[in-house]
């Protein structure tokens, strides 16, 4: 089982949760790639690019942030926080 929490943030205040599951036999990247596209689905969003320093911090922590650096649209919250909470 491969879960995903996916929060919203303003003010240091969480907007908005999700936690999507994924039960495929897929690779992990295929999981949280198809896991953001859920939760962009959920919270009416468009899907954010992968930052150099995104991508490092996912490697090293299992989490990454989403500011307005990273979306090609105005976003109405800080950040979109996602984490992996459980892997197979």
């Amino acid at each position: 089982m491969f879960r995903l929490w996916a929060r919203e943030f303003k003010d240091n205040h969480m907007l908005k949760d999700t936690v999507i599951e994924d039960n495929r036999s897929e690779t992990r990247t295929h999981k949280v790639f198809h896991a953001l596209e859920e939760v962009c689905l959920q919270f009416d969003l468009g899907k954010p690019i992968w930052l150099e320093s995104t991508v490092s911090d996912f490697k090293r922590h299992r989490k990454a942030r989403f500011t307005q650096d990273n979306f090609i649209e105005e976003i109405p919250f800080d950040y979109l926080e996602i984490q992996v909470i459980e892997e197979d």
